[in-house]
């Protein structure tokens, strides 16, 4: 499948348990995310290795991501049942504690069909994290083999990135931080940022 970037994320209706430990039927992701930025974080399987750090990292974090207005939420192959149940368990046992997120229940399978991201036979996804502005596009995409957890800090700068592009039209450079200087997208933007920050790339 050919990347989302610059497409409307697919939406969905699922089953999901929410920050506050409340299951739902139906929780609607363009309903979620109306007025909002989104970071869509797929993982492989509730009671697994890597994904209980990369889920406790985020929640460590979601405070960062609230007050950039962005709406974080986890999906899996997991049941919504299986995803409370790891709630509940003991961060000392393999749990996740109560994560102030919503994970999602991919049960069938078809989310992580619509953004590419299920392992070819393999029946779980991919370690996919999608960034949707406002208007529910999305802006990055980005997708590490199962064995790879992913830095949570890249995820707040890149919603950083995408907030500082809209506001003041400028684009980001490689390694570039909240306050940094950016570019003006032009050949004398580049030509000046080039010739005062070049040696710290």
């Amino acid at each position: 499948m050919s990347t989302l970037v610059g497409r409307k994320a697919p939406d969905f209706t699922a089953s999901a348990v929410l920050g506050t430990g409340e299951i739902v039927s139906q929780f609607k992701l363009g309903e979620r995310l109306k007025g909002k930025y989104g970071l869509l974080f797929f993982y492989p399987l509730d009671f697994t290795f890597v994904c209980p750090s990369e889920l406790i990292a985020l929640n460590h974090r979601l405070k960062q991501f609230k007050e950039r207005d962005t709406e974080v939420i986890g999906i899996s192959v997991d049941s919504h049942y299986t995803h409370h149940a790891w709630r509940k368990t003991p961060l000392a046992d393999g749990g996740v504690g109560a994560l102030q997120f919503t994970l999602v229940s991919d049960l069938n399978h078809s989310i992580s069909q619509n953004y590419g991201v299920l392992v070819p036979e393999g029946g779980v996804a991919f370690r996919g994290t999608f960034l949707i502005d406002k208007n529910g596009v999305v802006r990055s995409e980005i997708v590490n083999d199962l064995p790879l957890g992913r830095n949570i800090d890249e995820l707040v700068r890149l919603v950083d990135a995408l907030q500082h592009h809209e506001k003041h039209g400028e684009v980001c450079p490689a390694g570039w931080n909240k306050n940094s200087a950016a570019i003006t997208p032009s050949t004398e933007g580049i030509a000046e940022y080039l010739a005062k920050h070049a040696d710290r790339l």
